[in-house]
C-alpha cells in the first residue's frame, strides 16, 4: 500500500477526509511556511503586549476570578507553568489514541492560524509529537466545555514540562522517558503560551468528531441488517418507490430508500410473495427510509457544525498583530459541539431503537411465520429470546444516555464561568451509545441471517448475500442453542469490515 502524503497544515482548512484519516491510524503532518510566519508574528505581538502596562488577561494577569490581578514580569514564566499544573485535575480512563491524535492535530492547526501568540518553536514541538506518535496520557473526565477543555487539555500540555505520562507505540512511558528516547527536549513557555494549549474545545471537537466516525459505521451497518431483516420477515420493497419520497422531499429519506432499493434487487425470496395479500409491513420495516434518512440528515448537519468547529480558532484572549491588540471573549465556549454531540445521541438511540423492533419482529412467530425465537426445535432450545432481550436493555440504556448534556450547565470558578456547554462529557457519551447501538445491530445481523437461512432454499439478493456469506464465514448457522455472546462479538466484528461497510457507503458518496 502506498504510504499516504503528510497532512498540510495551515495551507487550508481541514476537510472530514482528514479528520477521517486523523482519527483512523498514525498520521505525518507538515506546516505550511506562510502559516509558520504567521505564527511568529503573532508572537512577536503577544512579547510586546507583555512587555507594555496595559492589563492583557493570562499575559501579565491571573486567569478566571484572578483576571484582576496584576503578575511581576518576573513570574510571568512560572505562571504559565502553573497553569498547566494547577488545571491537570483530571480523572478516569484515558482517551484513546485516535481521539487524542485528532486533537494533538486541532490543536496545531488552530495555533497556525496565528491568532493565539504562540511561538513557532511550540508549534514545531507539536509536530513532533505528532509525526513520532507520541500521545500524551489525557484522562477522560474533567471538562465542562467552557473557558476550554482546560483539564484534558492541561493533561496533553504536562510534556511541555517533561511531566505526565506519553503512549509511545502503545507503551505508556513516563514523558520525560518517551521524550528523551525521541530526542526531543520541550520548549520553554513565553508569555500566554500555556493559556493558549489549555484554552480551546479541541477535546470536545475530537471526541464529537470520533463519535460521529463511529456513528457513521453503525448507520451503514443497520442498514444493511434491515434489509437483511426485510426480507427474512418477506416484507415489501413497494414502500421504497421513489415516486413517494419525492413527494416528502427530504435528501436523506430519498437517499436512504434508493439504498434499499439497491439492496434488495434481485432477492428470490422477495418475488416469491410479490403477490401476497399483506397490505402493510410494520413501520420498523415500511418507515425505514423515512426513520433512517433522517438520521442521516441529521449526521450530515452535525458533521457540518464539527467540520466548521474543527477549523476554528477557540482559545482566549486572541491576538491580533497587525493592530497589536488582545482581545478577550468566548470563542472557547463548546456550545456549537455540545449541541451537535446531543443531536447525534438522539440519532444513535432511534437507530438502535429501531433496529431493536425488527428483531423483536424476527423472533415472534405470529409477525415473522417462522419457528418462535428463530431456532428449528423452540422449547428445548431458547434460539434468540435472550439476545433479543439484551438489545432492549442496550436500546432503553442508549434512550437514558441520550439526555440532552448542553441543557445541564453548572457554574464554575467561583462563578466567573457561570455558564457552561457540557460538551465534553456530551459527546464522550456518545461513543458508549455507539457501542451499544452497534451490538444491537449486530444481534439483528444474527438473527435476520438465521431467519434468511430458513428461507431455505430461496435466497436474498446477490448484494445482501455478500453481507450474509460475510456473517456464515465466522458465525454458522444455529440449529440448537449456543454461547450467543461469542456470537454477537463476532457478528459485530463484521459489520465493521469494508465488505460490509461498502454496502452502504457506495450510495452514500457525499455523506462519506
Amino acid at each position: 500500500m502506498a504510504e499516504l502524503e503528510p497532512l498540510k497544515l495551515g495551507a487550508r482548512a481541514l476537510h472530514l477526509t482528514d479528520l477521517r484519516r486523523i482519527y483512523g491510524g498514525p498520521v505525518t503532518v507538515s506546516l505550511d511556511a506562510p502559516a509558520v510566519s504567521a505564527v511568529g508574528e503573532a508572537h512577536a505581538a503577544t512579547l510586546r503586549i507583555a512587555s507594555a502596562d496595559a492589563p492583557a488577561y493570562g499575559i501579565n494577569t491571573g486567569f478566571g476570578l484572578l483576571a484582576n490581578t496584576r503578575i511581576p514580569a518576573a513570574q510571568r514564566t512560572l505562571l504559565q507553568r502553573n497553569i498547566i499544573l494547577s488545571h491537570s485535575a483530571g480523572v478516569g480512563p484515558l482517551l484513546d489514541d485516535g481521539i487524542v491524535r485528532l486533537t494533538l492535530v486541532l490543536k496545531l492547526a488552530s495555533l497556525l492560524q496565528g491568532f493565539s501568540g504562540v511561538s513557532v518553536a511550540l508549534v514545531r514541538f507539536l509536530e513532533s509529537l505528532i509525526n513520532r506518535g507520541l500521545y500524551p496520557c489525557v484522562p477522560a473526565q474533567g471538562s465542562v466545555g467552557a473557558s476550554g477543555d482546560l483539564a484534558p487539555l492541561a493533561h496533553l500540555s504536562l510534556v511541555f514540562l517533561g511531566q505526565g505520562q506519553i503512549r509511545r507505540h502503545g507503551e505508556v512511558l513516563p514523558a520525560a522517558e518517551a521524550l528523551a528516547q525521541e530526542g526531543l527536549t520541550p520548549p520553554a513557555l513565553g508569555p500566554k503560551e500555556g493559556l493558549a494549549l489549555l484554552n480551546g474545545t479541541q477535546v470536545s471537537t475530537a471526541l464529537a468528531l470520533a463519535a460521529l466516525f463511529e456513528l457513521e459505521a453503525v448507520f451503514a451497518a443497520a442498514v444493511v441488517t434491515g434489509s437483511l431483516s426485510l426480507d427474512a420477515l418477506q416484507g415489501s420493497d413497494a414502500p421504497f418507490d421513489p415516486r413517494i419520497h419525492h413527494l416528502r422531499g427530504h435528501e436523506g429519506q430519498a437517499r436512504v430508500a434508493q439504498l434499499y432499493r439497491s439492496l434488495l434487487e434481485g432477492s428470490a425470496i422477495r418475488e416469491s410473495h410479490r403477490t401476497c395479500t399483506r397490505v402493510q409491513d410494520p413501520y420498523s420495516l415500511r418507515c425505514q427510509p423515512q426513520v433512517m434518512g433522517a438520521c442521516l440528515d441529521l449526521m450530515s448537519q452535525q458533521a457540518a457544525t464539527l467540520v466548521t468547529e474543527a477549523n476554528a480558532v477557540t482559545d482566549n484572549p486572541l491576538i491580533f498583530p497587525d493592530t497589536n491588540e488582545v482581545l478577550s471573549g468566548g470563542n472557547f465556549h463548546a456550545e456549537p459541539v455540545a449541541f451537535a454531540a446531543d443531536i447525534l445521541a438522539l440519532a444513535c438511540a432511534e437507530i438502535g431503537s429501531i433496529t431493536e423492533r425488527r428483531l423483536a419482529l424476527l423472533v415472534d412467530p405470529k409477525m415473522s411465520g417462522l419457528p418462535a425465537f428463530l431456532t428449528p426445535e423452540s422449547g428445548v432450545n431458547s434460539g434468540f429470546m435472550m439476545a433479543q432481550v439484551t438489545a432492549a436493555a442496550l436500546v432503553a440504556e442508549n434512550r437514558m444516555l441520550c439526555h440532552p448534556a448542553s441543557i445541564d450547565s453548572i457554574p464554575t470558578s467561583a462563578n466567573q464561568e457561570d455558564h457552561v456547554s457540557m460538551a465534553t462529557h456530551g459527546a464522550r457519551r456518545v461513543l458508549t451509545m455507539t457501542a451499544n447501538a452497534l451490538n444491537v445491530v449486530a444481534i439483528e445481523f444474527l438473527a435476520a441471517c438465521q431467519g434468511i437461512d430458513l428461507r431455505a432454499p430461496l435466497s436474498t439478493s446477490a448484494q445482501l448475500k455478500g453481507a450474509f456469506d460475510a456473517l456464515r464465514r465466522k458465525v454458522p448457522f444455529a440449529p440448537q442453542d449456543r454461547l450467543l455472546a461469542l456470537d454477537i462479538e463476532a457478528a459485530a466484528a463484521v459489520l465493521r469490515t469494508p465488505d460490509v461497510q461498502r454496502l452502504a457507503d457506495s450510495l452514500l458518496p457525499s455523506f462519506r
